[in-house]
C-alpha cells in the first residue's frame, strides 16, 4: 500500500495520478479537505478525508502502508507564508504524528516534502545569489514560521532513522508550479499568480499588472512533472540526507512576467507594490548533488512549463467566467 498524504493538494494530486499510471494498484490518498475541494480525485485510489494533525487519524491513514509520501502542510505562496506563521508552524503536528504512525505500523519508506525555505536568509540577500547547496542550511536561520517547521521536521525524519531504523527520504522543493493547482485566493505562488493577473488584464482590456516587490528578486521554478519524477526516484533511492529538488534556471520576477506576456501576446504597464510580501531577494537551487547521486535534472524549460500552466489557468478562468471584481 502506498499512501499519499496531502493528496488533495497540487503536488499530491499529481503524485497520486503518476503512481496509478505507473501501475500501482494499491494507492491511498488522504487529505483534510472535503473531496469536492481536492484539485484531483482518482477513482482508482482509496480516498480518505482525515485531519493529519490528529494522531489517531495518522494511524488510520498509515494502516497497512509500505511507502508513505508526506506532502501534507498548511501552506501557500509568500503572501500566505508571511502572514500565517503560526498556521504554518502547526504543520509540525502532521509530520510528527505521521512519523509516529509510520514507526508503529512498520512502514518501509517515508518521504517528507521539505522546502528551500529552510535555507538561511543571510545566504539570499541579493538577486545575484549563489545557488544553494544542501550544506548551506546550517547555521540555521530559515524562513520564519514555515521554514522553521520544515527544518524541524527534517530533523525528526533523521532521528526516526537513527533511533528506530525508519527509512526516510527528504526533498527540499524549490518553487513547484504547473496546471491543476491554486491560482487565486491568496495561497497561489508567483507563476500561477502572474498567469492569473496577465489573463485578467487581457480579458478585461485593462492592460496593467501589479508586481510584488521591485521585480528584480530572483527565483528558479520547477515544473510539476519534473518534481513528481524526482520525488518518486528519490524515495526509491539510497540517498539518506535532505537533497535539493528544483530547477537551476534563474530568472527575475520581471523576466517571469516577460515570459507570460509573450505567451499571452500582450504588453502590460507594470506597477510595483514595494510593501507587499516578496520573500528573499534571491534563491536558486544547486543541483550538483542530485545529479551526481540520482542522475536527475529538470527536463521542462520554464518557458514551456509556463505555457502549459497559462493555458490551463486561462481555461479555468474563462470556463468559470471570472470577473474583474472577483480577483
Amino acid at each position: 500500500m502506498i499512501v499519499v498524504c496531502g493528496a488533495g493538494g497540487f503536488i499530491g494530486g499529481h503524485l497520486v495520478q503518476a503512481l496509478i499510471q505507473q501501475g500501482h494498484e494499491s494507492v491511498r490518498a488522504v487529505d483534510v479537505k472535503p473531496l469536492d475541494e481536492w484539485y484531483q480525485v482518482s477513482q482508482q485510489a482509496e480516498n480518505l478525508v482525515l485531519d493529519l494533525q490528529v494522531k489517531e487519524h495518522c494511524e488510520r491513514a498509515l494502516y497497512g502502508a509500505s511507502t508513505v509520501y508526506n506532502l501534507a502542510a498548511d501552506m501557500g505562496g509568500m503572501g500566505f507564508i508571511e502572514n500565517n506563521k503560526a498556521l504554518c508552524m502547526l504543520s509540525v503536528l502532521i509530520n510528527t504524528h505521521l512519523l509516529m504512525a509510520a514507526h508503529k505500523h512498520q512502514v518501509d519508506r517515508f518521504f517528507f516534502a521539505s522546502s528551500a525555505c529552510v535555507y538561511p536568509a543571510y545566504r539570499q540577500t541579493t538577486p545575484e545569489v549563489v545557488p544553494l547547496k544542501e550544506v548551506d542550511a546550517y547555521p540555521a536561520m530559515p524562513e520564519d514560521g514555515y521554514g522553521w517547521e520544515k527544518l524541524f521536521s527534517e530533523r525528526m525524519c533523521r532521528h526516526y532513522t537513527e533511533d528506530f531504523g525508519l527509512i526516510t527520504r527528504v526533498a527540499r522543493y524549490h518553487n513547484v508550479y504547473g496546471p491543476s493547482g491554486t491560482y487565486d485566493g491568496g495561497r497561489e505562488k508567483a507563476p500561477a499568480a502572474i498567469c492569473r493577473k496577465v489573463i485578467q488584464a487581457k480579458l478585461s482590456g485593462v492592460h496593467e499588472i501589479e508586481i510584488w516587490g521591485d521585480g528584480n528578486q530572483t527565483r528558479s521554478f520547477m515544473y510539476i512533472d519534473d518534481c513528481i519524477k524526482g520525488t518518486i526516484d528519490l524515495t526509491a533511492s539510497d540517498i539518506t540526507d535532505p537533497i535539493n529538488l528544483g530547477s537551476n534556471q534563474l530568472v527575475t520576477i520581471n523576466q517571469l512576467v516577460d515570459i507570460v506576456e509573450n505567451i499571452a501576446q500582450v504588453k502590460l504597464k507594470r506597477t510595483y507594490n514595494l510593501s507587499a510580501p516578496k520573500g528573499v531577494n534571491g534563491r536558486n537551487s544547486d543541483n550538483a548533488m542530485i545529479q551526481a547521486l540520482l542522475g536527475w535534472q529538470p527536463s521542462i524549460r520554464l518557458e514551456d512549463g509556463m505555457e502549459r500552466t497559462y493555458r490551463w489557468i486561462y481555461d479555468q478562468m474563462t470556463k468559470n467566467r471570472v470577473l474583474v471584481g472577483s480577483l
